[in-house]
């Protein structure tokens, strides 16, 4: 086994920094809904999702070895500057998405990442298409529609067998079920998308020659990445918390309890066979179904629409970047290192941008700007007719005699 090189190091810190924007990118996966219906306090609820997601990197390692072999053949001369750039890829649009509020799918800009950083660095051939098609893009598309049948027909469900209960009664038993969803939902993301970032580090160390292909990811990486998971869900992605939990649908308790239940179900079975599916998908489909089961709701589909445009364009889009700081990387040390500053600047630049408007766990549940802002009123046009108030006097009504005597008295 080779020692750790300087590159190697570079790559393992990016793709934990990826981590990290993954972490607080998807929080609004797990509690958007627990916060918008005030379940849970906004610090409280992304507490709870961190700690449990930092557990659930833990319980599987399938979908981390789906990245690590399953995409991308590992003999087909990847370098770890390759790994690098598409890491770079991933985060700029995971940054451009979270400062847009758009809930975009982590795990497709890491996927598009790697495969256009590798098509630009060694082929086609380096690619397992069968791969990409049966355990990517097909849940990509089947996911959101299963898990939002699921809560919508749970919606449904949910409010014909509690007509008859006591309001009250049952908003309170549906915010403690909602806890208890939010919290299954909370682990399956950890069984899912903390082990794409441990599968990124693993095919970094096996391309430098440091573990042997087709090994489990090391101990000392599940913890790292399980780390930076839940370091970055505790800081909260409030924006896209705010459009998850707010702008899709007005969501009650029970909507989101069988919004939660219906994306945890989907998500743990999915880990336990091997897709990575996108978390974000399935959770936004929920969402979004259990405003079409819950008779009287509204759903903004102009948000919808916002939304799965950027489902379209995210594995594409991060492609593009990587592909592009691929070329660039591999130019040599000069290429990595300019790379790595354009990096810098762009999350420096995002968090600079997100500064002048703030979302935080104070004002996540504000949603003013969906109110059209009331315009002023129109000044009345000039009528040469009309009264002037200021000349304008009022004249007392007569009065009977009666009252005129007892008046003058």
């Amino acid at each position: 086994m080779e020692h750790l090189t300087l590159l190697i190091g570079v790559v393992i810190v990016t793709a934990l920094v990826f981590d990290f924007t993954n972490g607080f990118h998807d929080t609004a996966n797990a509690m958007a809904t627990t916060i918008s219906t005030g379940a849970l306090a906004p610090k409280a609820a992304v507490a709870m999702s961190a700690v449990l997601n930092l557990v659930g990197a833990f319980l599987s390692v399938q979908v981390a070895k789906t990245i690590s072999g399953g995409i991308i053949d590992e003999k087909a001369g990847v370098k770890p500057e390759v790994i690098f750039a598409a890491l770079v890829g991933a985060i700029v649009w995971n940054l451009v998405t979270w400062l847009a509020g758009l809930p975009s799918s982590s795990s497709h800009a890491l996927f598009g990442g790697l495969i256009g950083a590798t098509l630009v660095a060694v082929g086609a051939h380096g690619i397992h298409g069968n791969a990409i098609v049966m355990k990517i893009l097909i849940p990509a598309v089947v996911s959101p529609f299963v898990a939002g049948v699921a809560a919508m027909l749970a919606t449904r469900v949910t409010y014909r067998v509690g007509r008859n209960a006591d309001p009250e009664a049952t908003s309170k038993g549906y915010r403690a079920g909602q806890i208890a969803s939010a919290a299954l939902v909370s682990l399956a993301h950890g069984t899912s998308d903390a082990q794409k970032t441990m599968g990124v580090i693993t095919l970094a160390l096996v391309t430098g020659g440091m573990v042997a292909p087709h090994s489990d990811p090391p101990l000392w990486v599940i913890l790292a990445a399980a780390s930076a998971m839940g370091l970055g869900t505790y800081l909260g992605g409030w924006r896209i918390i705010r459009t998850m939990g707010k702008k899709l649908t007005d969501i009650q308790p029970p909507q989101g309890f069988a919004a939660q239940t219906a994306a945890a179900t989907t998500i743990l079975a999915s880990s336990h066979l091997g897709f990575a599916l996108s978390t974000t998908h399935v959770v936004s489909g929920a969402v979004t179904g259990t405003g079409l089961g819950r008779q009287g709701a509204v759903v903004r589909w102009g948000v919808v629409r916002r939304m799965v445009l950027s489902w379209l364009i995210t594995l594409p889009a991060a492609g593009l970047v990587a592909g592009g700081a691929t070329f660039v990387a591999l130019q040599g040390g000069w290429g990595v290192l300019l790379v790595g500053l354009l990096g810098l600047a762009v999350c420096a630049g995002s968090w600079l941008v997100s500064m002048r408007k703030p979302v935080d766990h104070t004002n996540v549940n504000d949603i003013d700007e969906l109110v059209p802002p009331r315009q002023p009123a129109a000044a009345p046009a000039f009528d040469a007719f009309a009264a002037d108030p200021a000349l304008t006097a009022t004249i007392p009504a007569p009065q009977p005699n009666a009252t005129r005597k007892e008046a003058a008295l």
